[in-house]
């Protein structure tokens, strides 16, 4: 599995799996339930997760939507 993304900001999060779901990319948020044990202090930030034959079909769709990459 590779991360496309971390983030704290959980409508940004729920709107790129959406995405994900429906161009049918399975994903993998990690660290969710981490965060909620932190105090959901958003301490720790989520991991949005596909599988390596997935990621840059993922990457392009996410681009198109006008997200911005951290190695963008």
């Amino acid at each position: 599995m590779r991360e496309l993304l971390r983030t704290n900001d959980l409508v940004k999060l729920s709107w790129l799996q959406a995405l994900l779901t429906d161009a049918q990319i399975p994903h993998l948020v990690f660290d969710a339930h981490a965060s909620v044990l932190e105090g959901s202090a958003l301490a720790i930030r989520r991991r949005l997760m596909v599988e390596d034959v997935d990621f840059a079909r993922a990457r392009r769709i996410m681009r198109e939507s006008g997200e911005v990459l951290d190695d963008d």
